[in-house]
């Protein structure tokens, strides 16, 4: 990594990932990065989750941001710690040891050569997989990302780890409600954001409680393909019917 590379501060949303949090920082801090910080945005998690990162936060470039109660979800938590870090580049993933710390030099890369202004770790093309994972949630999944392709032109839109740079994502300010903030990202910046892809394996979480259920899945995926034909026949609508900032949404 080049001595002149900007730094980055990586976004860790969490929710009682107590039995997570260690291994994650461990990954983490064993990667050749421009590591300025980890932020850890937890939303109300009722475990030892916060206990713990503020035990790590005394020897290593930790920070604790406790989630503002009255807007809570993962794309709140992400805008939060966009809002709070002190570096020129964010990386966003999950806690539960899904998405690969081995892979976040690779993310980071086109920012710094300044040949991406985003990039997302993708599930779906050429090299990305999910190993593990059940029958159902992988057509689910396939399904949504497939109905967003046509208006992001991007494999896996629907991913929670990605790069990019703060003053981007702030300036973009995609909505807080939900939690496919690189979706929104994606559409928010237009035609002018440059998006690429990195291959990522996703594998299901080791420890702890899983969130995802297929009737959890199955909703989400009914709700979010009616936002995306929505967004498709009244491209220049939000849901409330006003108008967007961006004619490609």
């Amino acid at each position: 990594m080049s001595a002149v590379a900007k730094s980055v501060s990586i976004i860790v949303p969490t929710r009682n990932e107590a039995e997570n949090i260690a291994a994650l920082i461990s990954g983490i801090m064993a990667q050749p990065l421009p590591l300025q910080e980890i932020l850890f945005v937890d939303d109300n998690s009722t475990d030892e989750t916060r206990n713990l990162i503020r035990s790590h936060s005394a020897t290593r470039p930790i920070r604790l941001i406790e989630q503002d109660s009255g807007e809570p979800g993962l794309a709140a938590a992400i805008m939060a710690g966009a809002r709070m870090a002190q570096s020129d580049l964010l990386l966003v993933m999950d806690a539960d040891l899904s998405h690969p710390p081995e892979r976040i030099a690779d993310l980071l890369a086109p920012l710094q050569e300044e040949s991406a202004d985003m990039v997302i770790g993708s599930r779906y093309m050429k090299g990305g997989s999910t190993p593990a994972w059940p029958l159902w949630r992988r057509a689910l999944s396939r399904t949504g990302s497939a109905a967003a392709y046509p208006l992001t032109h991007v494999r896996d839109s629907l991913s929670g780890f990605f790069a990019i740079a703060r003053s981007r994502l702030l300036e973009i300010a995609p909505p807080t409600i939900g939690f496919k903030i690189a979706f929104e990202t994606i559409l928010h910046g237009g035609p002018t954001l440059r998006v690429r892809e990195i291959p990522i394996a996703f594998h299901d979480r080791a420890r702890g409680r899983s969130k995802m259920s297929f009737l959890i899945a199955l909703r989400f995926s009914s709700r979010w393909l009616i936002a995306v034909w929505r967004r498709t026949l009244f491209p220049g609508q939000t849901k409330s019917g006003e108008k967007t900032k961006n004619s490609r949404e």
